[in-house]
């Protein structure tokens, strides 16, 4: 949300949208996408939202083409919204996973959430048209101003709650930002065993991408402010850990590893649906019978492993999922972090075409209801297409290519156009931090420990370091 201040008000200032993205200091097209500047951070504002999407209620293979599964349309809204609703992790080669961790705030640290208001329209095929509306709204404690003072840019955090105190603070007027809307077209991905993929990664065609926000030429002038639609109750407690994998020492705790293998060792196969989920073999590239612990090993360019929790789905309590699959609960919660130790090295491998791509690398997210249902296959069989949500954290969408870019897949859709750099030579450690309805992602020191609790402070350092655009921190407002 963007805020204006009276001139009476603790700070004079008026709103701006601040800078969006670093493309005014350059861009360059390459191969269809757009390129700007390498960063060690990005900040996705905006990210949840108020819509719907289309929630399998049945998959039956035995049923005539274009009637073998069947949906009922799921309202969401709040913070993060869908990605508030359980999410699994998915990495593509060739990667090696050193260190993985799952934290979410303990319940001394609670959260008030205030709904927001805008709305994104669904449009045929892979195009989507985004309506979004603002509501009038004061800044709550912990929300984040951007706002000019004295002709400089400055982003901060709200302190004041609204209370009267002994030196009574002047009263603010909101202003309501105009709709805007912006234009974000779905990639077509490799088509993967049976039809297209849903949420999987397979290289872009470059002739069919023309989002405004991630593959049309940037545009200088282009502007945003970060905005946030909760606020923090407390500020103590720490993040527990729910989740930790560490190759080193083989140690797999509160989940588990999957893979597309169904029908060997574990899950399902029928000519249908193709492959349902598996229990990944320690490679990574096979079924097994049980839950097993990745290796120390690189997941080569033809392999995907997923993570999600060790919870098994029980009766209904995660929602419809396809008969006989491996199914798991993903990871839950409108605030949740997830911490990476990874490397991607180059595979030196070459593509035959672009159909069969290789060296591309890719971490990110799915609503977990996806590979639970059909990750790969007819779009009907998914939520993905209408929108259930999914984030490329870190993505090389080309063969050898030595930059990561950053996707939000759904209903409210873009991609920052700055990029992290792949880490070819040595491992590096990052998080993802989903909370105060933003995306944070954030290269991390080496020193950084992945134990069993994260203190409030450190992971109110990651998002609040990151708030404010530099050159190496891109901010991207997806309502902008």
């Amino acid at each position: 949300m963007k805020y204006l201040f009276t001139a009476a008000t603790l700070f004079a200032a008026s709103v701006v949208a601040d800078k969006r993205d670093l493309c005014s200091d350059g861009s360059v097209d390459d191969g269809g996408n757009w390129y700007c500047q390498a960063v060690k951070a990005i900040t996705y504002t905006g990210v949840g939202g108020q819509g719907s999407y289309n929630r399998v209620t049945n998959m039956n293979s035995d049923a005539d083409p274009g009637s073998q599964c069947s949906s009922e349309s799921k309202g969401y809204s709040g913070n993060l919204s869908p990605l508030d609703e359980e999410v699994s992790m998915h990495f593509r080669g060739p990667l090696q996973l050193k260190q993985f961790a799952v934290y979410t705030p303990s319940s001394t640290s609670k959260r008030s959430e205030r709904r927001s208001a805008h709305v994104r329209r669904h449009a045929h095929g892979h195009g989507h048209g985004h309506q979004h509306q603002q509501r009038e709204a004061d800044p709550a404690l912990g929300d984040v101003v951007t706002a000019t003072i004295d002709g400089v840019v400055q982003t901060w955090l709200n302190n004041w709650s609204g209370q009267e105190t002994s030196a009574p603070v002047a009263s603010s007027s909101s202003a309501e930002s105009s709709p805007t809307s912006t234009v974000d077209t779905h990639e077509n991905w490799l088509p993967h065993l049976f039809g297209g993929g849903h949420g999987g990664h397979g290289g872009h065609d470059s002739s069919e991408e023309t989002s405004a926000s991630s593959t049309a030429a940037p545009s200088s002038s282009s502007e945003s402010s970060p905005s946030e639609s909760s606020s923090s109750s407390s500020s103590s407690g720490g993040w527990g850990r729910q989740a930790y994998y560490d190759s080193s020492s083989t140690t797999a705790e509160g989940l588990v590893f999957l893979n597309h293998m169904g029908g060997t060792g574990s899950g399902t196969f029928d000519y249908t649906f193709g492959n349902s989920l598996a229990y990944s073999t320690s490679d990574g590239m096979g079924g097994a019978a049980n839950a097993t612990t990745l290796d120390d090993c690189t997941i080569p360019s033809d392999g995907e492993v997923i993570i999600m929790s060790d919870k098994k789905c029980s009766g209904d309590d995660c929602g419809y999922y396809r008969p006989d699959t491996v199914a798991h609960h993903g990871f839950d919660g409108p605030s949740k972090a997830f911490f990476f130790e990874f490397q991607m090295p180059i595979s030196g491998e070459t593509a035959a075409s672009k159909y069969d791509p290789v060296d591309m690398p890719a971490i990110w997210m799915l609503n977990a209801q996806i590979p639970r249902t059909l990750q790969y296959g007819q779009a009907e069989c998914s939520c993905w297409e209408s929108g259930c949500g999914e984030f490329d954290i870190f993505e090389v969408l080309a063969p050898g290519d030595k930059r990561c870019k950053s996707t939000l897949h759904g209903n409210i859709a873009g991609g920052d156009s700055d990029y992290i750099k792949r880490p070819t030579d040595q491992p590096i450690k990052a998080a993802m931090v989903l909370d105060n309805n933003n995306i944070h992602i954030k290269v991390l020191e080496d020193s950084v420990d992945f134990g069993t609790s994260m203190d409030y402070e450190t992971i109110q350092d990651i998002c609040g370091s990151i708030l404010t655009q530099s050159k190496t921190v891109s901010l991207f407002d997806l309502l902008g």
